[in-house]
């Protein structure tokens, strides 16, 4: 019995000057380039050459540049014709997994990916971001997430979080958790607090792009996974609520993973930016690597061939 594929796409934060690497040459991602540049105003390959830290992290920026990493590997590397494929996708990494599975052409998805980093921009308040936790009980980190005015923005692992809020108090959080025995806690390369209330005006106003661009359906060797709870997204249109209301409300990574293993995958390939996904499913799945683990494309298809 065959196993599925689980095809892991990256959220922000990793972004680097050679994140299209291996993608960057193959004639099969050049659409996707093409209609990324559209909307981020620079061919992306370019773009990351030569952008300063701030643009490079920006959100609008950010989102694209992950999108579009993870949907010119998945063309490069004829993922869409892998037997059977779990795609999962962490923050704006399960939109670019909704574009991996072809819910919208390409020009249509790359005009979703920058109307819903416009949304966010305008919801968010101004200095806030992300800080990343490991090492602390739940019960205790709630606590301390109220205490500090501050929101559970993604919940990773068993004792890894992610949460969401103004700077100073995120500058509070952080040594409030390491005052009580968090092994680390520091910002992530996030202009926006994603995946916390302060952005609800952005889950509504992206919810009503999707009524006026719906997505299409599922092919058969596609199945596809919801970040709120990690279930699996049978029907697109009826979707569309948790792709949206994930923008203001926790992510359940945790959840993703076990149900990638549920499903029977027992390899997974990341692709990227970053390799954050892969290492986190590491200790689950028999083998989980990222796409910038490797030289060439040649050298995926290859470990592909012999690990499925």
């Amino acid at each position: 019995m065959s196993h599925p594929l689980a095809i892991l796409c990256s959220g922000q934060g990793g972004q680097h000057a050679s994140m299209f690497r291996l993608t960057a040459s193959s004639p099969l991602a050049e659409p996707v380039f093409r209609e990324a540049g559209h909307v981020l105003g620079d061919d992306p390959r370019s773009f990351v050459q030569k952008a300063d830290r701030a643009s490079l992290y920006s959100n609008h920026a950010g989102q694209i540049l992950c999108c579009t990493a993870a949907l010119a590997a998945w063309y490069a590397l004829r993922l869409s014709e892998e037997p059977d494929v779990l795609l999962a996708g962490y923050s704006v990494g399960e939109l670019a997994s909704w574009g991996c599975a072809g819910l919208f052409d390409l020009k249509q998805f790359m005009r979703l990916v920058s109307l819903r980093a416009a949304a966010m921009d305008r919801a968010a308040p101004e200095k806030a971001g992300l800080l990343a936790i490991s090492g602390i009980r739940r019960d205790i980190l709630d606590r301390l997430l109220s205490e500090t005015g501050n929101y559970l923005a993604i919940k990773f692992s068993d004792d890894g979080f992610v949460a969401g809020g103004k700077d100073k108090a995120l500058d509070t959080l952080a040594k409030t958790v390491l005052d009580h025995g968090a092994r680390s806690a520091h910002r992530l390369a996030v202009s926006v607090p994603a995946h916390t209330p302060y952005l609800k005006q952005a889950s509504a106003d992206f919810l009503a792009l999707l009524h006026v661009t719906p997505p299409g359906e599922l092919t058969r060797n596609i199945q596809l996974l919801s970040g709120l709870d990690g279930g699996l997204v049978r029907h697109p249109v009826a979707g569309c609520q948790s792709l949206c209301a994930q923008i203001s409300e926790t992510i359940n990574w945790t959840a993703c993973v076990d149900t990638l293993v549920e499903r029977g995958a027992t390899v997974a390939l990341e692709l990227g930016p970053g390799r954050a996904l892969s290492n986190m499913t590491g200790d689950r799945l028999r083998s989980s690597r990222s796409l910038e683990d490797f030289d060439t494309l040649e050298g995926v298809r290859k470990w592909l061939a012999c690990v499925l």
